[in-house]
């Protein structure tokens, strides 16, 4: 075993939740190329970060060294408390990590590039016919408000069921059951509330499968116990929470809990996650990771703004999906957001929120929000049912990193669009030249002329669409447009 040292190295444990999530968006100098630095084929090593030099245009690459003693400090974090002189500890014979520097002429081509995939280690899961991408009811970010039942809506059986049933009147392919299904140490028993295996027999019923939080913790310590149980039971995958480090060990844990995943054929969802870097074409069942600032940030922050919203298209999302986890039903301008952690909004329009459906990818992809909220608004609902999450073909037709972003998606004869601003309002031009040559029916969504000071305000229209045809959309600070177009 060879022993790496690096010049740069810092502690570990300043590999907050934060920090592991969020880049700053900058601009290059006008009319010059951008230039995205990440890396890929990452095992057996640290993740590497950049900042800038003190005393030279330069960025300085560190890397988090080799932790020697770990302190448990909560039932789901282990505090880095001693490190060792060096970063890895590894095979002296291997092919170390792909440093890339993506040079894109224009901002759109940094979302249409797929070079950290093709760079990415050789597929070694062998049966893929069991593995299927789709969209999630989701129950944490709305802290389970469902109104109008005849339950008391929280974590329990009957709360899943009413997701399911929604799940099923939908056409969604999945449900997730988030923290509190179980004690956050032991995966191996349900909380009193919650019938497990009721829930998958319920779901199956109804052509709906149950995807399970755990703790990063207790997946390591009940491994092979909890992934077995899992398969039993009938559970399609886990979403894997805060790991928040990217030192060796912890890139060597999403590895080897990745490829354990496979054996018993569950789906995977890292949370708290570092950057992606090349494990999911690997180990595909890995759909997706979150990496990201996220519409759960607007529970306790203001952070997961519209000028975040359009800097991760061209950042974070060069380098593998992300689980954004968009569809927030509240939705708030600038002046009227306050985060709430249990009756949460989001910031932007409505409309904003549809078009991220399209904007960013994700082939698990979450619907945020209630079953109570998405149920008022029945064309809202109907579109996010139907968007796809895997896509034949991607065009950005309009992009400036960290301003706004015009995306038109194609899944077989089907196209979907969907545009975005920062805080600023713009009037952005739409041309369907990508279109075939044939007659289109569109089904629009824009702000509503209200959007500005009242950000749920939008207007929903049908149109027929030719390649020929221009279209001007008026966005309003932190505003959004999407379209479904059909043949």
């Amino acid at each position: 075993m060879a022993q790496v040292s690096d010049s740069y190295m810092h502690g570990a444990a300043d590999f907050d939740r934060v920090g592991l999530r969020y880049a700053p968006c900058h601009s290059s100098a006008a009319g010059g190329p951008k230039v995205a630095v990440t890396e890929v084929d990452l095992y057996d090593y640290p993740g590497m970060w950049l900042t800038g030099s003190d005393d030279q245009p330069a960025l300085d690459a560190k890397f988090a060294p080799y932790p020697v003693k770990e302190t448990k400090t909560r039932d789901r974090k282990l505090e880095v408390t001693e490190t060792a002189d060096y970063i890895a500890d590894t095979e002296g014979k291997r092919a170390f990590p792909w440093r890339l520097l993506v040079i894109a002429e224009k901002d759109g081509d940094l979302v249409e590039t797929d070079i950290v995939f093709r760079l990415s280690p050789e597929q070694q899961l062998q049966d893929t016919s069991w593995l299927k991408p789709g969209k999630i009811a989701w129950d944490w970010w709305n802290a389970l408000n469902v109104t109008g039942v005849d339950f008391k809506s929280g974590v329990n059986t009957e709360s899943y069921k009413h997701y399911i049933d929604f799940a099923a009147e939908n056409g969604i392919e999945y449900i997730i059951l988030d923290e509190g299904w179980s004690p956050t140490e032991d995966l191996l028993k349900e909380v009193p509330d919650v019938n497990v295996p009721e829930l998958v027999a319920y779901g199956d019923k109804k052509g709906v499968r149950l995807i399970l939080w755990c703790v990063w913790l207790a997946v390591d310590k009940q491994l092979e116990e909890a992934f077995q149980l899992f398969h039993t039971w009938g559970i399609a995958g886990a979403k894997i929470d805060f790991m928040d480090r990217d030192d060796q060990k912890m890139v060597d844990y999403y590895w080897r809990v990745t490829r354990e995943a496979a054996r018993y054929k569950l789906l995977v969802d890292y949370h708290g996650a570092y950057k992606p870097t090349g494990l999911r074409r690997a180990w595909p069942n890995l759909m997706t990771r979150e990496g990201v600032i996220g519409l759960e940030y607007n529970k306790w922050s203001e952070k997961s703004s519209p000028e975040n919203a359009l800097c991760i298209p061209f950042i974070r999302m060069l380098a593998g999906p992300m689980d954004y986890t968009p569809g927030a039903m509240r939705n708030a301008q600038k002046a009227n957001f306050k985060p709430i952690f249990e009756r949460p909004m989001s910031q932007g329009t409505r409309c904003h929120q549809l078009a991220m459906y399209v904007v960013y990818e994700s082939p698990l992809q979450m619907l945020s929000d209630t079953p109570s909220n998405y149920r008022r608004y029945p064309d809202i609902l109907n579109f996010i049912a139907a968007v796809p999450t895997i896509w034949d073909e991607t065009k950005v037709l309009s992009a400036k990193a960290g301003d706004y972003i015009i995306v038109a998606r194609q899944s077989g004869n089907d196209w979907y669009m969907g545009a975005m601003t920062d805080w600023t309002a713009r009037t952005l031009t739409v041309d369907f030249l990508f279109l075939e040559d044939d007659v289109y029916n569109g089904q629009i969504f824009q702000d509503g002329l209200n959007a500005d000071r009242h950000a749920e305000d939008y207007k929903f229209t049908e149109c027929k669409i030719s390649k020929s045809d221009q279209m001007q959309i008026k966005l309003a600070p932190g505003g959004g447009w999407a379209a479904k177009i059909t043949k």
